[in-house]
């Protein structure tokens, strides 16, 4: 059991496949030019499987696969067949424009649940937050994983002057899609250019969907970080996850391992522990793991609050969030 000084039990893994993607998303990847990670840093496929069986040796239980965009990898396919023979529930968050090529793979690696980003339904917008011209194949692959019976979780970031105004009419998509849609609060990360201006928060978010749409409340799980509601009659639902302004901190069991083999406790850790370096040398990582974990501040990294007037994201240490993984 990887258990942390606060007694918070840590079951989930989200494994960066790559800090490659396909994509330029203005919120993810820093503004000035991105420098990717040679091959021979990342993770190997037969390193990926090794980890990951020793986490779940140590009371892991669900793995998600993160970028970059995991399925530019090109041996992504056979990283995904392979970790699914671990007693894991196994799922991937993707922006979905290669979902079409993958739809066999996920079947057979009996992936039930996906995450899509998908942050506006505007296409010309789309391009102006992408700086890609994809937003078809993205729409029609939503549609393919829809129809073939996949747990459909649509995550858009949520930035005051460029898609909050789209609040209700991605809550508009649940009247008939049985998709999951999860609004996220602007994050800062290295090179984002974040600032408390463009937090469009958790109750602003609800106060715009109310004065629409009448929805209830359901409940939420123990480690959930999502706040979770329903317009009545719906097919699909909406949530909020307002790390932000609401954290959920005090329920956290996630863990992350970077494309290049470092281990964070929090998306918002200072410190690194390099898994990685340790596997190749044949060392001990097993205690660098349990280390790491008990290291792991209350909230948000220990390196700012919720009031986030004060929050000044020059001060926060950390990666890209690309470098990091979703």
């Amino acid at each position: 059991m990887l258990q942390d000084s606060f007694g918070r039990k840590h079951d989930y893994l989200r494994i960066s496949l790559t800090d490659v993607c396909n994509f330029r998303c203005v919120y993810c990847m820093p503004a000035e030019d991105m420098q990717f990670m040679p091959p021979t840093k990342l993770m190997q496929a037969n390193e990926i499987i090794d980890i990951a069986t020793e986490f779940v040796k140590l009371g892991v239980t669900k793995i998600r696969l993160t970028g970059g965009e995991p399925l530019v990898r090109k041996d992504a396919a056979d990283i995904i067949l392979q970790l699914s023979k671990l007693p894991v529930e196994l799922t991937i968050s993707t922006n979905a424009v290669r979902v079409d090529e993958f739809i066999d793979v996920f079947k057979r690696a009996n992936i039930k649940s996906i995450n899509v980003s998908l942050d506006t339904l505007n296409k010309e917008k789309f391009h102006t937050i992408a700086q890609r011209n994809s937003f078809d194949k993205v729409w029609s692959n939503i549609n393919l994983l829809v129809e073939n019976n996949f747990h459909v979780k649509i995550n858009a970031v949520i930035m005051n002057g460029i898609n909050e105004t789209e609040l209700n009419d991605f809550v508009a998509l649940t009247q008939q899609l049985p998709v999951h849609v999860r609004f996220i609060e602007f994050m800062p990360f290295t090179g984002n250019k974040w600032n408390d201006t463009k937090v469009f928060s958790y109750q602003q978010m609800l106060d715009v969907i109310a004065a629409k749409y009448t929805f209830i409340k359901l409940k939420d799980g123990k480690h959930d970080t999502t706040k979770k509601y329903k317009v009545l009659n719906h097919a699909g639902t909406f949530a909020v996850i307002s790390t932000m302004s609401a954290p959920f901190c005090e329920g956290c069991n996630r863990l992350r391992l970077t494309a290049d083999g470092k281990m964070k406790n929090c998306l918002f850790s200072k410190g690194e522990a390099d898994i990685l370096s340790a596997y190749r040398a044949g060392e001990d990582f097993i205690s660098i793991i349990k280390q790491c974990v008990h290291q792991k501040e209350k909230a948000l990294g220990g390196q700012f609050t919720s009031d986030l007037h004060k929050v000044n994201s020059e001060n926060i240490l950390n990666r890209s969030m690309i470098s990091i993984g979703g």
